[in-house]
């Protein structure tokens, strides 16, 4: 399954509401995401507001394009706008970054069995 990784920046000066934020992310939003392909997403955020998102999902850009003809990712995007440093959607400002390397995938490749954890 295809993983996504991306990069944003949230204010230093916002970060506890943030925080707060996604601690109780709205229902209708989780189903949201969930409905719309996005598994096994996580956000990670900084001292410095450096936001790290990782998620995986079958097709990306056809997981963002389902959520914005959602009713709530409007209504979502608009109240978290308030957190980041560049003007707009925060998820049209998220930046991609490329993924260059996978442990399982490396061990697959080399024909190595992978362990579960112990």
């Amino acid at each position: 399954m295809p993983r996504v990784c991306f990069v944003s920046r949230v204010r230093p000066d916002r970060l506890d509401a943030y925080r707060e934020a996604h601690a109780q992310v709205w229902p209708e939003m989780l189903e949201a995401l969930r409905d719309t392909g996005w598994r096994n997403y996580s956000l990670y955020l900084s001292e410095e507001g450096l936001l790290v998102g990782h998620l995986e999902t079958d097709d990306y850009p056809a997981a963002q394009e389902a959520m914005n003809r959602t009713a709530v990712n409007p209504r979502w995007q608009a109240a978290m706008s308030q957190f980041f440093v560049d003007p707009g959607n925060p998820d049209e400002g998220f930046q991609v970054l490329d993924e260059v390397f996978h442990l399982e995938d490396q061990l697959r490749a080399n024909g190595l069995a992978t362990r579960p954890a112990p």
